[in-house]
């Protein structure tokens, strides 16, 4: 029998990476695990949770303003991004520190250097040199923001990664892409005072969601003053006079301060040694795995991001989770990927599970639609026009839910409680025996008794 320096060796301290680590170490497992940057990955460190600070930030002058129509006389305010970016920094750092505390409690040995594979049972640390060895690995190196670098003057724009280490506040900035990073952003940065532009290639933002939320969402950015450019790209940027100048195919050449790109994220599976283990790859570059997460080599295997399955927190540590059942409980579990409820911390936010009207459609011989369209209550007082729109997608034939989808104020919170919903097959009636909470939005989703049209093959009628 062949003697191994660890039981597991986990490559990438992201939340899938961390997971898997921690658990199997508290298993008894001999554990390590070794991270490049810092502990807690995309999510924690330059992703979800300081986007979500962000969001937070950029939300109080709209708060400001709403605070008179109940009352309240707001004097000056002023906004210092360097206090932010401080503040933020400073919780990272406690999130990180966290992360590696619950690494040492469960006696993982945590190696804080780029790591690669040597062959099937091998990791190099690329900082000290040193091998181990080990029976099984799990590679969770996560995503990375796509550089685009067929675009002239590529070098001179910023990702996401970057957002969140300016050292100044830009004046203007024009953000390419229409997915939730760009969007995201784009509300983040006109909160906060930024002149903002999001330029998209497509006929409407957020491929993939509901119509209604994509269209309601994009009028609702308008209103605020945030500038949208659809079936437009960059093609060149060029450094001007005190910023950048972006030339675009359709709209001229826009000058501002920033330039971002948001035009997703790709596996980042470059340089890790791959190919000496033999582990195959999709055209993406994204490591290829089976329904337990095992990659083509018996003792390598991979979770979240770096598999291309769904690009989402929550989604790499349920499958670390499977993998630990899997194979250190003798209990085969496959991850499940159906249903999952997520959201879009945009300003009104998104929160959905399931199916769009478009995708039930195509599914689907006949629908019923519930569409609820309404001002919340925190807009009357304070006099803005903002819209919340609630909506059920309803297989006729057995009366199920199969989606649900929300834009308003806190989407994302019932979004989470919807999931549940769905999961377990909930139907309308069920819906409809449910007593309303009163006075609230959600109120609404289960007191819409009569649907609003019907989609017969495709087509509304």
């Amino acid at each position: 029998m062949t003697a191994y320096d660890y039981d597991l060796f986990v490559i990438g301290g992201g939340s899938g990476g961390v997971r898997s680590a921690r658990v199997a170490a508290s298993l008894g497992k001999r554990v390590a695990i070794a991270e490049e940057y810092r502990y807690g990955g995309t999510c924690v460190i330059r992703g979800c949770v300081p986007k979500k600070l962000f969001v937070y930030a950029s939300q109080f002058p709209e708060h400001f303003e709403d605070a008179e129509g109940f009352g309240w006389t707001v004097g000056k305010s002023s906004f210092d991004w360097k206090k932010l970016i401080e503040a933020k920094d400073k919780e990272i750092t406690r999130l990180e520190g966290l992360y590696r505390k619950g690494l040492d409690n469960a006696k993982a040995d945590i190696f804080d250097s780029r790591a690669e594979l040597v062959d099937a049972n091998t990791v190099k640390l690329v900082k000290t040199g040193q091998t181990f060895t080990a029976e099984r690995i799990v590679i969770a190196v996560g995503g990375t923001p796509n550089e685009h670098k067929a675009l002239p003057g590529h070098e001179l724009t910023i990702s996401s990664n970057e957002a969140f280490h300016l050292e100044e506040l830009p004046k203007s900035i024009l953000i390419a892409g229409g997915g939730y990073i760009a969007v995201e952003f784009a509300n983040i940065f006109h909160g906060l005072g930024v002149e903002t532009t999001l330029i998209y290639r497509g006929k409407e933002i957020l491929s993939r969601f509901d119509h209604d939320m994509r269209r309601g969402l994009h009028e609702a950015m308008e209103a605020k003053g945030i500038k949208i450019l659809l079936t437009d790209v960059i093609e060149e940027v060029r450094k001007g006079e005190g910023g950048l100048n972006a030339r675009t195919k359709n709209n001229g050449t826009l000058a501002v301060d920033t330039v971002m790109l948001a035009l997703g994220r790709d596996p980042n599976t470059k340089g890790l040694g791959l190919e000496n283990a033999g582990v195959k790859l999709d055209a993406r570059g994204a490591i290829i795995v089976d329904d337990y997460s095992r990659t083509n080599v018996p003792s390598i295997f991979a979770l979240g991001d770096v598999t291309d399955r769904v690009q989402l927190t929550p989604v790499a540590i349920h499958e670390a989770m499977c993998f630990i059942e899997t194979e250190y409980k003798n209990n085969p579990t496959k991850p499940d990927h159906e249903l999952i409820a997520t959201a879009v911390f945009s300003q009104p936010e998104i929160g959905t599970v399931g199916l769009s009207e478009e995708e039930a459609g195509a599914k689907y011989p006949e629908l019923e639609v519930y569409r609820a369209q309404f001002r919340p209550m925190k807009a009357t007082l304070s006099g803005r026009t903002e819209k919340t729109i609630m909506k059920l997608i309803v297989n006729a034939a057995d009366r199920e839910v199969v989606g649900a989808h929300i834009l308003g104020h806190e989407a994302g919170e019932m979004a989470q409680l919807l999931g549940i919903t769905l999961k377990a097959g909930c139907t309308k009636d069920d819906f409809d025996r449910t007593m309303a909470v009163h006075p609230t939005a959600a109120e609404e989703l289960v007191t819409m008794y009569s649907p609003s049209y019907r989609v017969v093959n495709g087509e509304r009628v």
